[in-house]
C-alpha cells in the first residue's frame, strides 16, 4: 500500500514544507521584511543628510544604521528575493518535480531566516554593528556587542545561503527534462546555476574570515589586531575575496531574469544565447580576479593596482556582449510596454551608466580620488537598484501570475514604475556629483557653505518618491490580491518557458507527465511546431513525493541559540551562564540532526486517479 500525504492544518503545513513553490514564497517574504527594514533606515540616513548639521539622528545612531542597511539589503533582502524565484522556478524551468534535496532546501530556508533574526536581535541589546557592512577590523574590534551579533548573524545565515546553493547546483544538474541539454536551459537557470557555483566559492572565505574574526573577538585570538602583531589587511583581502564576487552573485540571476521578461515581450527569441551564457561563464570568472579594486587605497603598490585594475576594465566586455543582445532582442521586436517589460528595458540603460562608473573606478589613479566619496555610493547603488532591484520588480510582476493565481494591477504597476525610477535618479544620480564636489561618504552630517545643500536636498528628495513608489507596489499587491484579474490559464503571457506549461495554480507534483524537450524556448517551439502542449517523456503513473517535516526549523532554532550562546560570552551580566544557552543550542541542533539521520522517511505517492482528476481541461491549457 503506497503512502499518502499526511494532512495538517495550514500553518503546520507552511512550517514544515520541503515544496519548493511554498519556499519560495516565504523567500519572497522573508526579503521583502528585511528589504523594508533596510529601505526605512536609508531613508533615516537621507533625512539625516537633508540639510547641514542635522540632528536627527546621532553620530552613533547613524553608523548603526549605515552598517545595518547594507548588512541586510545585500544578505537578508537581495539574496532571499532572488532565491525566492530560483527556488520556485528552476525546477519549473527544467522540467523537474522538485529540488534535489527537498529537506535540504527546507533547511537552508530556516538557516537563513535564523541567522537574519540573530544578527537583529542586536538592536535589543545596546545596538546594532557599527563597523559598517565591510566591517574593517580594528574597527569591527572594538568592545560593541553589536558586532558581535553581526559575525554570529551572518554566519549562521551564511550556511543557509550556502547549502541552498549546493542544492540549485545538483538540481540544475541532475534533474532536467529529458531532452534538456544544458544549451537549452532558460538564461535564468543558467545565471543561476553559476551564481550558485560563484556561492559556493566565495562563501566559504566569508566563513572563514568570520570564524576568525569571532575567535579574535570571543577568545582573543590574534590574527587582526596590529599591537598583537595581526595583520588589519588580511581581514580586507578575506572580506573582499568574498565581497566582490557576491555583486555578481546578486547581478547574474537579475542578468537572467531580464533575459526572460525581454524575449518575452519583444514577441522574439533572446538574441545571441550561446554568447550570453559564455558571457556569464566569463563574467563569473573574471569576478574572482578584480577583488583588490576595492583595495587600491590600501597602498598595494603600482604592479598589483595595475593588474587588478585591467581585470577590472575587462569585465565590461561580456558585460557589454549581454547588453548588445538585449537591444537586439528588442530590435523590431513587437514589444508590449506592461509594467515588467518598463522595469526590465529600463534596466539596461540605467545599469550601463553603473558600469561606465565602474570603469572610472576600475583606474586606480582616479579611485584614489573617487574612493571614500559618494561617487562610490552612487555607483555602487546604480549596479544594485539600477540592476539588482529593477530586474527583480520585472520578475515579480512577470511571475506574480503563477505564483499567486492572478495578475498586479497595470495602472498601479506603471505609477510604481515611474515614480520609483525617477526617485532612483533623482536620490543616486546626484550623488555622483557630490562625490565629484569630495563629499566624504560614510559621515552623519556637513558644515553648511560648501555647495553641497541643495544636492543633499535633492538627493533626499528622492529617497521620499522611492518609498511612494514601494508604498504603492504593497497597495498594488493588497488591492489586486482582492481585485486583481485572476488567472487559471497556464500561459497569460503568451510566454516561451517551461513554467508556463504548468497549469495555474501549479499542482505539488509540478507537472502530472514529465514532458520531452525538443528545443530552447521548449514551449514556444510547441506552439509552432505541435498543438500548443508539452509532449510526454513517460505515460501518467503514481508520482512519488518527499513528506514535510519539522526538523529544519527545529535545526534553525538549535544554531539561533548556538550563536546567541557564544554573544552571552561578551556580555557584562549575562541573565544565565552562556555555556548552558550554547549547549542548549548544540543539542537540538545535532539532536535533530540525528533523528533524521535514523528515521525512515519514504515519503508518499500521489494517485493515478488524483492526477488525472487534476489535469487541466482544454479550455484550460
Amino acid at each position: 500500500m503506497a503512502a499518502t500525504k499526511q494532512e495538517k492544518s495550514v500553518i503546520m503545513d507552511w512550517l514544515t514544507t520541503v515544496d519548493h513553490k511554498k519556499l519560495g514564497i516565504m523567500y519572497l517574504i522573508a526579503g521583502t521584511l528585511f528589504f523594508v527594514k533596510a529601505g526605512l533606515m536609508a531613508v533615516f540616513m537621507r533625512i539625516q543628510l537633508m540639510i547641514p548639521e542635522n540632528t536627527f539622528l546621532s553620530g552613533q545612531t547613524f553608523n548603526e544604521f549605515i552598517t545595518m542597511h547594507g548588512t541586510i539589503m545585500l544578505f537578508l533582502a537581495a539574496t532571499p528575493l532572488l532565491f525566492a524565484f530560483m527556488n520556485y522556478f528552476i525546477p519549473l524551468q527544467i522540467g523537474a518535480r522538485d529540488v534535489a534535496f527537498p529537506f535540504v532546501n527546507a533547511l537552508g530556508f530556516w538557516i537563513f531566516l535564523s541567522g537574519g533574526l540573530l544578527l537583529s536581535t542586536s538592536w535589543f541589546f545596546g545596538g546594532g554593528p557599527d563597523a559598517g557592512w565591510t566591517a574593517y577590523v580594528p574597527l569591527s574590534l572594538q568592545d560593541r556587542l553589536g558586532i558581535d551579533f553581526y559575525v554570529l548573524g551572518l554566519q549562521v545565515s551564511g550556511i543557509g545561503t550556502l547549502i541552498s546553493a549546493i542544492n540549485f547546483l545538483v538540481t540544475i544538474v541532475n534533474m532536467r527534462a529529458p531532452g534538456m541539454s544544458m544549451m537549452r536551459l532558460p538564461l535564468f537557470v543558467w545565471t543561476s546555476f553559476i551564481s550558485s557555483t560563484l556561492i559556493l566559492f566565495a562563501f566559504t572565505p566569508l566563513a572563514a574570515g568570520l570564524a576568525l574574526l569571532m575567535l579574535e573577538r570571543i577568545f582573543d585570538a590574534q590574527f587582526f589586531a596590529p599591537a598583537s602583531g595581526g595583520n588589519v589587511v588580511i581581514w580586507q583581502h578575506i572580506f573582499w575575496i568574498f565581497g566582490h564576487p557576491e555583486v555578481y552573485i546578486l547581478v547574474l540571476p537579475a542578468f537572467g531574469i531580464i533575459s526572460e521578461v525581454i524575449p518575452a515581450f519583444s514577441r522574439k527569441r533572446l538574441f545571441g544565447y550561446t554568447a550570453m551564457v559564455f558571457a556569464t561563464m566569463i563574467i563569473a570568472f573574471l569576478g574572482f580576479m578584480v577583488w583588490a579594486h576595492h583595495m587600491f587605497t590600501v597602498g598595494m603598490g603600482p604592479v598589483a593596482n595595475s593588474v587588478f585594475a585591467v581585470a577590472t576594465m575587462t569585465i565590461a566586455v561580456p558585460t557589454g556582449i549581454k547588453i548588445f543582445n538585449w537591444l537586439f532582442t528588442m530590435w523590431g521586436g513587437k514589444i508590449t510596454f506592461n509594467t515588467a517589460m518598463l522595469f526590465a528595458s529600463s534596466f539596461v540603460p540605467t545599469f550601463v551608466l553603473g558600469g561606465v562608473t565602474g570603469v572610472m573606478l576600475a583606474m586606480a589613479p582616479v579611485d584614489y580620488l573617487y574612493h571614500d566619496t559618494y561617487f562610490v555610493v552612487a555607483h555602487f547603488h546604480y549596479i544594485i537598484v539600477g540592476g539588482i532591484v529593477l530586474a527583480l520588480f520585472a520578475g515579480l510582476f512577470y511571475w506574480y501570475p503563477k505564483m499567486f493565481g492572478h495578475k498586479l494591477n497595470e495602472t498601479l504597476g506603471k505609477w510604481f514604475f515611474a515614480i520609483f525610477y525617477i526617485g532612483f535618479h533623482l536620490t543616486f544620480f546626484i550623488q555622483h556629483i557630490l562625490g565629484l564636489m569630495g563629499m566624504p561618504r560614510r559621515v552623519f552630517t556637513y558644515l553648511g557653505g560648501q555647495g553641497l545643500d541643495a544636492y543633499n536636498m535633492v538627493s533626499t528628495i528622492g529617497t521620499f518618491f522611492m518609498s511612494a513608489g514601494v508604498i504603492l507596489l504593497v497597495i498594488n499587491i493588497v488591492y489586486s490580491a482582492f481585485k486583481g484579474e485572476r488567472v487559471t490559464v497556464a500561459d497569460p503571457w503568451d510566454a516561451r518557458t517551461l513554467e508556463w506549461a504548468t497549469p495555474t495554480p501549479v499542482p505539488e507534483y509540478n507537472f502530472a507527465q514529465t514532458p520531452q524537450i525538443r528545443s530552447l524556448d521548449p514551449l514556444f517551439y510547441e506552439k509552432i511546431h505541435g498543438d500548443g502542449t508539452m509532449k510526454p517523456a513517460e505515460p501518467i503513473q503514481e508520482i512519488h513525493m518527499p513528506n514535510g517535516s519539522i526538523l529544519p526549523l527545529i535545526i534553525s532554532v538549535g544554531l539561533y541559540f548556538l550563536g546567541f550562546g557564544l554573544i552571552m560570552l561578551e556580555m557584562a551580566n549575562p541573565i544565565i551562564n552562556p555555556w548552558i544557552v550554547i549547549v542548549g543550542g548544540a543539542v537540538i541542533t545535532f539532536g535533530a540532526m540525528a533523528v533524521r539521520s535514523v528515521k525512515e522517511d519514504h515519503g508518499y505517492h500521489v494517485p493515478i486517479e488524483q492526477i488525472k482528476n487534476e489535469l487541466p481541461t482544454k479550455g484550460e491549457k
